[in-house]
């Protein structure tokens, strides 16, 4: 509602200005860092001094002249060479946040948000988790701005990672196809392949010609999707990406569409994108040196062995597409600029109706919604893949398609690492030198990773001693479904509450911790909100008729500094969810959360809300409180973080 105000302002002024002085300008209002100061600032005073050749204090003085008296503004008041103070109406102000909010128009276009992505090879490790819950986040975060996403999780099913799984299960286990499918159909498929994933990168390490020859074979049989090997290849992808599903279900996480790579080679996406990069000389054939008879782009550069090479490997010379390349043609799928499309199966139907759909190469009966084709592209991938997130762009632009690259974005991060405080409660060995160490990186390849189905339980059970010992006489069912909502707050805020360039120490005491900067700190705040109501309902029936609450009453009663500035703050969700898009960084939003909570507890410590006397403002207070409630709710819901009937 802040933000509504702030944009009708804005518009005003910028009206003014086209009508006065034919300036068509951006007109913004900040916000004074002192409060007494009012709410708004304009200083688009001395942004016109040079144009109009005055002094910035004289056109303040003519702007505020002119504009006279605007709705829902009390004061404009000069400051300094040329500020224009704006005090808004309390009581028109407080009416207006009683009135349902009017839905925004939907910027045209679809954007599509690509995340977590995970190698249907092995279990979901800590380190997907900040992919997953930064990408769900951010989804979140746009659909409440107004936009219409699609929620995309590419599979990567014809990989080096699932080949190394099929080789180790063939050649190093000498597993039968069935004896991987009877594994398959066991609740932790995906920890048995972690396990055989490990032992085949160590056979690998020590044995270079079978990883070469085991490789090629399996890798060449699941490309040409044919045999043991293939069938055995697509068992364990479609398995693995069952077990990942029901890992990020656990936090909230879901998708629209799973693309898998094996369509991207199936139905010649790759080769409709490589006839296109031949055609635009976007990619040239290598005859000489070390690259003799690979594709190669120009134009970029890449760093290989240590040594600056000025072009990027497309097509290798025994004809195999880098993932590069089928990343280039699915970028484009993306776009809608490929001219051809998937098929899709239902891959499953969710309880309250979302449907999960998965590629296919073969036409199915049931019709599917329209994927692909967004205006606006968002790939959520690690900071170490930005060359190659560049390449993908360079390609794009190669292609003609400039608008389409410039859209292009890679949404970064960096890593997660534990502290070593959180590696011995995960039961990881430490030497000496990794205890002294600020935090500590693990390996998913040599089997020493965090895989995040165990992060999520060693959650809940320590979230589960808490609220064991808080409520006893709760039911355990009830107690078991609290523990998991904080640890799930725990987790999703302690992945969002640092900015993306930021490398996570995760640490689960400070996490689960109900006091500070943490997940359950901010549900707390929710959860006190809504026994304050409850607790008033419980003496006296109902809570008291809100209607009551007109533009004098807000005006009587906010002229209270505390609850002005509590009020205030409240009101500033939306402009949070705004911030937080333009900035791409959820973890403004988990600030303006955990904001929210402390001025909750600064507030219900200052009013005594139920016990409030006269009755106009105790009304306000339980208007204030449940306003509070519904604001928080709308955050921590755009955190992905649920909120406990008790703490």
């Amino acid at each position: 509602m802040f933000h509504q105000i702030q944009s009708n302002l804005q518009q005003l002024v910028a009206d003014h200005l086209q009508a006065r002085y034919g300036l068509d300008l951006p007109v913004t209002l900040e916000e004074p860092a002192d409060s007494r100061f009012g709410e708004l600032a304009l200083t688009i005073a001395f942004q016109l001094a040079r144009q109009l050749r005055k002094a910035p204090k004289v056109i303040a003085q003519e702007l505020v002249s002119d504009l006279g008296s605007l709705p829902g503004v009390a004061a404009m008041e000069i400051a300094g060479n040329g500020y224009i103070n704006i005090r808004l109406d309390r009581g028109a102000f407080g009416a207006l946040l009683r009135e349902p909010e009017s839905a925004g128009v939907q910027p045209e276009g679809k954007i599509i948000v690509e995340h977590t992505n995970i190698n249907p090879n092995k279990a979901a490790h800590i380190g997907h988790l900040r992919n997953a819950v930064l990408g769900d986040t951010f989804v979140r975060m746009l659909r409440a701005a107004g936009n219409r996403v699609e929620v995309q999780n590419y599979i990567d099913n014809t990989g080096v990672q699932v080949a190394d799984v099929v080789a180790a299960f063939h050649f190093l286990e000498k597993k039968s196809l069935a004896d991987v499918a009877e594994l398959a159909r066991g609740e932790r498929f995906d920890y048995v392949c972690w396990d055989s994933y490990a032992r085949v990168s160590q056979h690998f390490g020590e044995n270079k010609e079978d990883e070469k020859a085991w490789r090629h074979t399996t890798l060449h049989a699941i490309e040409e999707g044919t045999g043991e090997l293939a069938e055995m290849g697509h068992l364990v992808s479609d398995a693995i990406v069952g077990c990942h599903l029901r890992t990020m279900a656990r936090l909230g996480i879901r998708y629209d569409v799973l693309p898998r790579e094996s369509e991207i080679l199936h139905l010649k996406f790759w080769s409709t994108a490589f006839e296109q990069l031949k055609e635009r000389q976007a990619i040239y054939l290598e005859t000489e040196g070390p690259k003799k008879g690979c594709w190669v782009m120009a134009g970029s550069h890449y760093q290989e062995g240590g040594a600056e090479d000025d072009s990027k490997v497309i097509v290798r010379s025994n004809g195999i597409v880098t993932y590069v390349g089928k990343d280039i043609a699915y970028q484009m799928w993306k776009f809608g600029l490929l001219g051809k499309e998937f098929h899709y199966r239902l891959l499953q139907r969710e309880p309250d109706g979302h449907n999960v759909w998965v590629s296919t190469s073969e036409p199915q009966t049931e019709a599917a919604p329209s994927f692909g084709g967004g205006s606006t592209v968002y790939n959520v991938i690690d900071s170490r893949q930005s060359y190659l997130q560049d390449v993908v762009a360079a390609g794009l632009r190669a292609l003609g398609y400039t608008s389409q690259a410039a859209r292009s974005i890679h949404f970064s991060y960096e890593m997660v690492a534990l502290s070593p405080r959180a590696c011995v409660e995960l039961g990881i060995e430490l030497n000496e030198e990794d205890k002294a160490r600020s935090y500590v990186q693990v390996s998913g390849r040599k089997g020493l990773g965090v895989k995040a189905d165990d992060l999520i339980d060693k959650l809940i059970e320590s979230a589960q001693r808490e609220v064991d010992e808080r409520h006893r006489d709760a039911p355990e069912s009830e107690r078991r479904q609290v523990a998991g909502q904080i640890a799930v707050g725990a987790l999703r805020y302690f992945m969002l509450k640092f900015t993306r360039n930021t490398v996570i120490a995760f640490d689960m005491q400070e996490a689960l911790s109900f006091e500070g900067d943490t997940g359950p700190y901010v549900q707390y705040a929710a959860v006190r909100s809504t026994q304050i109501l409850r607790q008033f309902v419980a003496r006296n029936g109902a809570l008291p008729d809100f209607g009551i609450l007109g533009a004098e009453a807000f005006e009587r009663q906010l002229g209270d500094e505390g609850l002005w500035q509590f009020v205030t703050s409240v009101s500033k969700v939306d402009a949070a969810f705004l911030k937080a898009v333009a900035s791409g960084e959820p973890a403004h939003v988990a600030k303006y959360a955990f904001q929210l909570a402390q001025s909750f507890s600064r507030f219900y410590h200052d009013y005594p809300v139920i016990h409030e006397t006269d009755p106009e403002k105790r009304t306000l207070l339980l208007w204030m409180t449940d306003y509070f409630r519904r604001q928080l709710e709308r955050t921590l819901g755009v955190l992905g973080i649920p909120v406990p009937a008790y703490m």
